[in-house]
């Protein structure tokens, strides 16, 4: 892997198209090696923001970068190699065998008229093995469960071999122990360099793999709080955040609804 370029968001504000402000001014440098998890309620505007991070939506104010440049000015393909992104529920046609969808993941590093070489085999079989696929490749991505689905999409996106990984609630589909190798696998690309970022809603996982957090409000303001994970998962913050009373016992968090809080009923 070349050097990770950096990621960062300068004065970045995305707003609904009626105009509600998601994300208000928001700085942020991704650093390699750093696993930032990003947390809200729902409709907070995190896949937004990881769209946006991503290159493939404009901000609505400032800007994201790759290295100092304004992700727009970056070509498709440059920035497709230096990031990959993995959104919920990815749509790829359901003929398509595993091993197809997943060299798939190395479309930027080749040619339009180019043939797979053996770099591009050795990323893919790297990818299908790290993300425990590897004895599903003659399979059509129609036929699996969505657990498993899941992870093919997880080894194409690993294919590319890309510095930056976005990651959109990646473990919504997968089983507890899937869900755990899966931030496992992200621990350890971290470790080798790359720069994760990750929409996740279990907190738990955040406590234990995350480096710092991003939490968007849901306010009217647009705000958010990033900082390291105990400063950003405190019950000052996650209670108004979610509506909801927070208890911190050592290593869990628990929560309840607030006393006023009432359920609908029939």
């Amino acid at each position: 892997m070349t050097k990770a370029p950096r990621l960062s968001a300068r004065a970045l504000g995305l707003a609904l198209p009626a105009g509600r402000p998601l994300v208000t001014r928001l700085e942020l440098e991704l650093a390699p090696g750093e696993i930032l998890a990003v947390i809200g309620p729902n409709g907070a505007g995190k896949t937004t923001l990881l769209r946006t991070l991503a290159g493939l939506r404009a901000a609505s104010e400032g800007s994201g970068q790759l290295d100092a440049r304004p992700l727009s000015a970056v070509p498709d393909r440059e920035r497709a190699r230096a990031i990959a992104y993995l959104p919920q529920g990815g749509e790829v046609p359901p003929a398509l065998r595993v091993d197809e969808v997943v060299m798939l993941g190395r479309a930027p590093h080749q040619s339009w008229w180019g043939s797979p070489g053996a770099e591009d085999r050795r990323a893919v079989a790297e990818a299908m093995t790290q993300c425990e696929v590897e004895t599903l490749g003659a399979r059509r991505i129609g036929t699996l469960s969505g657990g498993e689905r899941q992870r093919v999409m997880l080894a194409r996106m690993m294919a590319t071999r890309a510095p930056l990984l976005i990651l959109d609630e990646p473990t919504t589909a997968l089983d507890v122990g899937h869900a755990l190798r899966c931030f496992e696998l992200l621990t350890r690309f971290a470790a080798e360099g790359h720069a994760v970022v990750i929409a996740v809603h279990e907190l738990e996982q955040v406590r234990r793999f995350a480096d710092r957090v991003l939490c968007l409000h849901g306010d009217a303001e647009g705000g958010w709080t990033l900082g390291a994970v105990d400063k950003v998962l405190r019950p000052e913050i996650l209670d108004r955040v979610f509506k909801v009373r927070t208890r911190a016992e050592g290593e869990r968090l628990h929560f309840d609804l607030p006393e006023s809080a009432s359920l609908a009923r029939d």
